[in-house]
């Protein structure tokens, strides 16, 4: 009996150890979920969070642009530009520290020397969160060759579009930039609420204390020189929705084109050089009265830093035609309406630029393009280095692929149009642009 009795008791005892170790490790999960709970709330989120994936992850494959994302509560530094991931895995070792420079011309060493650059980091942060966000934020700068209407939509508002239709699965996010030059962020602020509609644009160099968001995208994606490749989109997208979320910026509903009443007249609208260092049609004045007499209503478009892009946008839209000689004034193209006419003056030496940054789009907007290609005669290069020249005859075997060679065509010329062969120019594209209008009158 007594043998019974023990091996009762020893099988209870047993029983109970099992019973008591349950006992603390639920005891001991609750306490970790409490703490845990209590780390997060301290920061004010109210979304969950998940620790199951990687915090924070940077993709350096693409040989023109970085992009990092964080995949945690954020908060940003604004004094160090350092971002930095918060959560339990704070508490971990070794932390995570990374670097970006959040612009798409990461080898271009000339832009990059004007990029601030940012450290992502899973070290805990030395204070806590001064504003609470409750949508992702997307970094990136605007340093590099900003200011510059060919660099601003190539390689910002073409970039953020690709970003935002990449990675943020369409929500809304706040856009944080850092590099802001003086006048840039009035020029462009309809287009960047527009991106943004729902929150206050964050310019790094304007905070005064902390900024935190649920996650984080640094960087932004570029697919080439002013293209959108829909294949490398999750739901594809096209220069031509570029197009039309430029319109929804700067033309509301209801707003009217310009010049209604125009006696059938194609509008032309010359984007001007003149007063710049280079690429200036210097008979500009003829060209003009000439376009007249083939039967235009002529209009000139001088851009600056100041001139509001949202006229910009409502003058070259209303317009059958936009003409130029290559250069960042002819990045208006995404202005135009599909069906218009692109028409280039195409300097010597420039053949490629020209047909890579504005012949190529055309065929994306669907517009008519039409290239005229400046002759010996015409180019001031004749006049310096002579019509027989290496420079003026073979572009390609006077560069040697030397880009300060490249700057004698960019940076040195200028052109003077010849009034009677240009004269066959615009009479084609006059035909074009009348076959425009009565198709969509």
């Amino acid at each position: 009996m007594l043998e019974g009795k023990t091996s009762t008791l020893s099988i209870t005892a047993i029983w109970f150890s099992i019973l008591g170790l349950i006992i603390i490790f639920q005891i001991n999960v609750v306490r970790d979920s409490t703490r845990l709970m209590l780390s997060i709330s301290k920061w004010n989120w109210d979304f969950e969070v998940t620790y199951n994936t990687t915090v924070i992850t940077c993709d350096r494959s693409n040989e023109t642009y970085d992009i990092c994302t964080i995949n945690s509560p954020t908060l940003l530094d604004q004094t160090s530009l350092t971002l930095f991931t918060l959560g339990s895995h704070t508490r971990t070792q070794p932390y995570i520290h990374m670097k970006i420079q959040p612009y798409p011309l990461k080898n271009d060493k000339k832009a990059i020397t004007l990029v601030s650059e940012f450290t992502l980091t899973s070290a805990p942060p030395k204070s806590s969160c001064g504003v609470t966000h409750h949508s992702p934020a997307l970094v990136f700068s605007v340093g590099g060759y900003s200011g510059n209407f060919y660099h601003d939509i190539n390689e910002i508002f073409i970039p953020i579009f690709i970003t935002i239709n990449s990675l943020s699965n369409g929500q809304d996010v706040i856009l944080v930039i850092t590099d802001v030059k003086h006048g840039w962020f009035e020029k462009y602020v309809d287009l960047l609420s527009t991106f943004s509609p729902n929150h206050t644009i964050i310019n790094t160099s304007n905070l005064t204390t902390t900024h935190c968001f649920p996650s984080a995208i640094v960087g932004l994606i570029k697919h080439g020189q002013m293209i959108i490749n829909p294949k490398l989109l999750p739901n594809p997208k096209t220069l031509l929705d570029f197009h039309g979320f430029l319109k929804s910026a700067y033309m509301k509903k209801n707003t009217p084109l310009l010049f209604p009443d125009n006696k059938g007249k194609p509008i032309l609208t010359l984007v001007s050089r003149k007063g710049s260092y280079s690429r200036e049609i210097l008979n500009q004045d003829e060209v003009i009265k000439l376009a007249e007499d083939v039967g235009f209503d002529v209009h000139v478009l001088e851009p600056s830093i100041n001139f509001p892009v949202a006229d910009a946008f409502r003058l070259i839209h209303s317009s059958n035609v936009m003409l130029g000689a290559h250069g960042a004034g002819l990045t208006n193209l995404v202005f135009l309406r599909q069906g218009s006419v692109l028409v280039q003056v195409v300097p010597i030496g420039l053949e490629w630029a020209s047909e890579t940054y504005y012949n190529k789009p055309t065929k994306l907007l669907g517009l008519d393009y039409v290239e005229y290609k400046i002759e010996a005669n015409e180019s001031s290069l004749s006049w310096e280095y002579g019509a027989e020249s290496l420079v003026v005859k073979n572009p390609k075997a006077f560069r040697q692929g030397k880009w300060s060679k490249h700057l004698v065509y960019l940076k040195e010329q200028n052109v003077k149009i010849d009034i009677i062969r240009f004269r066959n120019c615009l009479t084609t594209v006059y035909e074009k642009a009348k076959k425009f209008i009565n198709s969509t009158s």
